[in-house]
């Protein structure tokens, strides 16, 4: 029997729905919080990037009685961005269906874990594009004593974590405009920043939990949201022995994110999702059934598709602390 064909394949609407929901309920995973996920409806295209000189510039003046206004523009750069589409499946026999309390419980079973393995993928690429060195246009890194670019760890009774993130906000602020709002932590840096001195000690003037959470620390860090990237994943290889870690290392990114997301707006970074796809959800995603008769009678192929581009926008816009935690 031969493989199925494409006229086969069928778009399960409720299985993408239920991907979607999967998928924006999975607090471990930050990929889809940091920036704005940009929908696009094809594949590949241009994002516009303004001129921070010419937006900055003073140049309004009085205007004169019967003269033109003064005026002027800006320039504009654009960069291309293209939507890979990564796929993964699982493959549902007749025998889980006539076991099951629910026939169509695989299906949602096997719909989730492929889920699962579509924004883990993301989350990976996410870390690599953005939570490591040499990307954005300002980093410190962790020591023992400060000097330099050096900062003192703060998991340090010594450190001072709330005047380090002030002074990059401040100096980001000063030389773009932008607020940085966000600050996104490794779960290593999340709790050295709960248990650190200082923001203990400022933890005693304010009447919120004992222990810091989230959304205390961000008051505390004065950003609109603190995230935790908590989640991990196996390095090994199918067969070899487990390597689970981490995908968000020692690190932290303070950052500014567009809260109202196109392709004309600055933001520090943006994810773009291809919703051109036949039957897409929200995240450029989509499930789909595959008779796999050729593995047994009755076989059903639930495959699912991702298309997404993570694209730095303005490295400006972001400090990264590299290894702050010990």
């Amino acid at each position: 029997m031969g493989n199925p064909k494409y006229g086969d394949i069928h778009v399960n609407t409720p299985l993408t729905n239920m991907s979607v929901a999967y998928m924006q309920g999975e607090d471990v995973m930050v990929a889809n919080k940091v920036f704005p996920i940009v929908p696009v409806k094809k594949q590949g295209d241009l994002y516009f990037t303004y001129s921070r000189a010419d937006m900055l510039r003073n140049e309004a003046a009085i205007r004169q009685y019967g003269a033109e206004s003064k005026g002027g523009g800006y320039n504009v750069s654009s960069d291309p961005y293209y939507c890979n589409i990564y796929a993964f499946h699982k493959d549902v026999y007749p025998t889980e269906r006539e076991n099951s309390d629910s026939p169509l419980q695989p299906d949602i079973d096997a719909a989730e874990y492929v889920s699962q393995k579509l924004i883990l993928k993301r989350e990976i690429d996410f870390q690599a594009r953005f939570f490591a060195t040499g990307i954005w246009g300002t980093e410190y890194d962790g020591a023992a004593a400060a000097a330099g670019t050096d900062l003192i760890y703060w998991s340090s009774a010594s450190s001072t974590p709330i005047e380090d993130i002030a002074t990059a906000q401040l100096n980001v602020l000063g030389a773009t405009g932008k607020r940085p709002n966000t600050l996104l932590l490794g779960p290593h840096t999340f709790v050295a920043l709960r248990d650190n001195a200082e923001v203990r000690d400022l933890l005693r003037y304010t009447a919120g939990p004992a222990v810091p959470t989230p959304q205390l620390l961000a008051q505390m860090f004065d950003v609109d949201r603190v995230l935790v990237g908590s989640a991990v994943f196996n390095a090994a290889a199918t067969g070899a022995t487990e390597d689970t870690d981490f995908i968000m290392g020692k690190h932290a990114l303070l950052c500014y994110t567009e809260p109202s997301p196109g392709i004309r707006k600055a933001s520090a970074g943006y994810i773009f999702s291809w919703t051109g796809l036949e039957g897409a959800g929200a995240f450029g995603n989509r499930m789909y059934k595959l008779p796999m008769d050729l593995l047994g009678i009755g076989t059903i192929r639930i495959e699912g598709e991702m298309a997404y581009d993570i694209e730095l926008i303005a490295s400006d816009l972001g400090v990264f602390f590299n290894d702050i935690v010990e």
